[in-house]
């Protein structure tokens, strides 16, 4: 046993083990100086915060010591050498003093300023004239966390352990090689799977905001967090809320305002009903013959979406809706919580943990219970980490599916084909209290573009490799509709249907290009037939809180980027986007602001257009003021 633990391989999980301790003791110094901010902890809360720490002290371990660890088991004599191992000596001792304990320390009292952690936005902190005597000056001040530090780099020099020699388990020759070999190339896979959050495809790679998959209070969601994650991962994102400001802070609410002030009375009111929302993974309108017949005039197969269709035809049904960004991340706030996404995914952003009340949130306040399906994997793809942040309470995923019903409804990919997951969420919602708010990611409409054996000889193939998926989905809900329509839960159910993007795979010309690539599938169904009728204005994302608000009977003042499509004829009827350009199609036509310096490039040149422009630019505005200040509610 003892020559185990001095192997290269024993003696880096012991170095390593050390970092865990290090993380852990900031995290609790972090904890102690910001109490009175993140509030008592209860027992109930200490399981699932210290497996979101594990997982992002993991991440934060292998960004600053993945080159140590590789480099501890190079399949080399030359890591036997003295110069050697004093060169890995210094890296580790010096690169966690400063990424893994100075800067979750600074952390410790900067949090209190800017209550988020410490990210790749405060390296620009560093161009100030005065950065050094500012340094100087909180070091004093906060003298006992320097003391701390130090006494964390005695530790990580005493626990280095560099006098044990260090012995190969190997023999010498051939099996040194290609065992250290595969040593080597098994520390790399988990270094990565670390650095991800997971080794499955399904996986995506952890963002700031999976911190609230462990616990619903953003404040909590920022004692997880650690450093060096939080700097490196957003480097990409560091500087983004630099921004032209057009208009002074009185002028700008009146150009455009995110504050919306609902009336008392509604077009339509349908207070206390459920609210189902489905969000559907590439569901562009061409997929529609009722939404885009001209397209189908001289095929055979006269679309995909047949059942859809007719929940259309029965439904309010939006006729020009477009999705306000390309990516299945960029859907969910602007659905949940009316926010778009610009330069970088706004669920990327470390402002993204400010404070917010989405959709599910406020629902909550009024007593509905929130749920969150997806089929995939609890975790993936950020999906479910962002509704617990809008205010979703319960989260089901694949492995509730499983627990149930078994594995043998893994599509292979990406997790369970969607008809089974459709009944399984009508099961689940049947059971659930009423009123109640849910929300549905749909997978099996994606690359790779299969459906279940049973149905691929029956199903059309469509025109392009994703239809005979489409054409899956669209059976699914008529099982889903057919199986609980009768039920009383259903009949009180308002149901929104709403693409997540356009699909990756086109074939009417006019969707190969803007606006035909943003343009999706979104309507409102009520099977009492409550809403029907045709919305043809431009109708986007952002505008399904908003309405949603103004269905179930909402008369207090909230915060959203699009607007109440029945009850706000004021507001500016647009859908808005990013793609290099900042982008607002509006009916009289698009509006393009360059992003280097939002001038207007393409307008038409109407007053009314003008003041469009105008309103414009105030969004584009607000949306980075709101970002800047990380509070997406209606005080400031």
């Amino acid at each position: 046993m003892r020559r185990l633990l001095h192997t290269p391989t024993g003696m880096l999980v012991w170095r390593i083990a050390l970092l865990y301790v290090v993380l852990m003791i900031c995290r609790a110094a972090f904890y102690l100086c910001n109490a009175a901010q993140l509030g008592p902890l209860t027992w109930a809360e200490a399981g699932p915060l210290l497996a979101g720490a594990l997982k992002f002290d993991t991440a934060s371990v292998v960004y600053a010591d993945g080159v140590f660890i590789l480099l501890s088991l190079l399949p080399l004599h030359l890591r036997e050498r003295r110069w050697y191992r004093a060169v890995l000596f210094g890296y580790y001792v010096v690169v966690n003093a400063v990424l893994v304990a100075a800067t979750n320390l600074a952390d410790t009292v900067y949090f209190r300023y800017t209550q988020k952690r410490f990210t790749a936005d405060e390296i620009f902190f560093a161009d100030n004239d005065n950065s050094l005597q500012l340094v100087g000056k909180f070091m004093a001040e906060n003298w006992y966390l320097v003391l701390l530090w130090a006494g964390l780099i005695a530790l990580l020099a005493w626990g280095y352990r560099r006098k044990v020699q260090e012995e190969s388990i190997f023999s010498r020759g051939w099996a040194y090689y290609i065992g250290n070999t595969v040593i080597f190339a098994v520390a790399a896979g988990l270094s990565i799977a670390g650095m991800r959050g997971g080794m499955t495809r399904m996986t995506r790679p952890i963002t700031l905001s999976n911190a609230t998959l462990y616990t619903a209070d953003s404040g909590k969601a920022n004692l997880i967090l650690s450093n060096p994650f939080c700097i490196l991962r957003t480097i990409g994102s560091a500087g983004s809320v630099k921004y032209k400001k057009y208009f002074t802070p009185e002028e700008l609410p009146r150009h455009f305002t995110p504050v919306h002030q609902p009336a008392d009375s509604a077009a339509v009111d349908l207070t206390g009903r459920n609210v189902m929302v489905f969000i559907m993974e590439s569901m562009s309108a061409e997929h529609s013959a009722y939404l885009c017949p001209e397209v189908y005039a001289d095929r055979a197969v006269k679309g995909f979406t047949p059942f859809l269709d007719s929940l259309m035809r029965n439904g309010l049904t939006f006729k020009r809706m477009y999705a306000n960004g390309t990516r299945s991340i960029q859907a969910m706030p602007s659905v949940l919580g009316s926010i778009p996404s610009f330069r970088t995914p706004f669920v990327l952003m470390p402002q993204s943990l400010g404070e917010s009340r989405q959709l599910p949130a406020m629902l909550a306040d009024k007593g509905y219970a929130t749920a969150f399906f997806c089929g995939s994997e609890r975790g993936s793809m950020g999906f479910g980490a962002y509704a617990r942040s809008a205010g979703v309470d319960r989260l089901v995923s694949r492995e509730d599916y499983e627990a149930r019903h078994g594995t043998g409804d893994f599509d292979g990919y990406w997790g369970i084909w969607d008809e089974p997951f459709l009944q399984f969420t009508g099961e689940e919602l049947a059971a659930m209290p009423e009123p109640f708010f849910a929300a549905l990611f749909t997978l099996s409409s994606h690359h790779p573009f299969v459906v279940p054996e049973k149905y691929a000889a029956t199903l059309p193939d469509g025109y392009t490799k994703i239809h005979k998926g489409v054409a899956y989905d669209d059976q699914a809900f008529r099982l889903f509709f057919e199986r609980f329509g009768s039920e009383e839960w259903f009949r009180r159910t308002v149901f929104v249907f709403v693409a997540d993007h356009v699909s990756s795979e086109k074939f009417a010309d006019e969707t190969r290009s803007y606006p035909g690539n943003m343009h999706i599938i979104g309507f409102i169904y009520t099977p009492d037939g409550a809403l029907r009728g045709e919305v043809r204005e431009v109708t986007q994302q952002l505008d399904i809180m908003p309405t949603v608000l103004g269905l179930t009977g909402n008369r207090e003042p909230y915060f959203a980027f699009g607007r109440d499509v029945l009850n706000e004829p004021g507001r500016p009827r647009w859908s808005v986007s990013y793609d290099g350009q900042f982008r607002a199609l509006s009916d009289a036509g698009p509006i393009v602001l360059d992003d280097s310096g939002y001038e207007v490039q393409e307008c038409p040149a109407t007053p009314a257009a003008d003041s469009l422009a105008q309103s414009f630019r105030a969004l584009v505005q607000q949306y980075y003021t709101h970002i800047e200040k990380k509070s997406y509610t209606t005080h400031d």
